[in-house]
């Protein structure tokens, strides 16, 4: 019995110390406090006018810097607000070419004076569709017999032709658009090669069996 007095005597003793330590660190974070707060009211006007003009400096900054941003997307949301449907537009251009070059490989078709007619309206159609697309800021890139530039162009293959300087554009798969100032699509081409010293060889010795 008195062991067990003994042993609530000291988890008295313990909480009442632990208590204690819990409020002398509460006496002295009032205390910091305290003397913060009388260090800030020690300041003098004019360090508490710097004080308000470097907050109304930044205050003024962060509302530029807000209003620049809205500018910014207000400018992009007019000029490329269309950019999706214009991207998807261009399906009509593509399937107007696939349909010249079906009509033109057709046997039945060749020579004929239908074929010639339907060619001409859809060439039409075609120039009345690149001027539709130019009044609205979205033009054609002129990339035949240029060099590849990535942001406007992606090789598609390459093709032997020592004519050209090697990275030239010499065939165009599909007709790449800008809008205005941002790339709606790139140009899919085909770009010049050196031909294979190899194969140069090859052609060498065979012209010299031959001679």
């Amino acid at each position: 019995m008195e062991k067990e007095e003994n042993l609530n005597q000291d988890d008295n003793t313990k909480q009442s110390t632990e208590d204690n330590g819990n409020t002398e660190k509460l006496l002295k974070e009032d205390q910091t406090n305290i003397n913060q707060d009388e260090m800030s009211a020690e300041a003098t006007p004019e360090e508490k006018i710097k004080e308000l003009e470097d907050k109304l400096a930044r205050t003024f900054a962060e509302m530029e810097n807000q209003r620049r941003r809205f500018e910014k997307e207000k400018d992009d949301a007019f000029d490329y607000g269309g950019f999706t449907f214009a991207k998807e537009a261009l399906n009509l251009i593509d399937n107007l070419e696939r349909s010249k070059l079906i009509l033109k490989s057709d046997e039945a078709l060749k020579e004929t004076e239908a074929l010639k007619k339907t060619l001409e309206h859809l060439e039409i159609i075609n120039k009345d569709l690149i001027s539709i697309f130019t009044k609205n800021n979205i033009k054609p890139i002129d990339c035949l017999n240029k060099k590849l530039d990535p942001n406007l162009h992606q090789a598609m293959m390459e093709i032997e032709d020592d004519e050209k300087e090697p990275g030239t554009i010499i065939q165009e798969v599909q007709k790449g658009f800008m809008i205005k100032e941002r790339l709606l699509r790139p140009s899919l081409v085909g770009v010049s090669k050196k031909k294979d010293q190899k194969d140069e060889e090859n052609k060498e010795n065979k012209e010299n069996l031959d001679k």
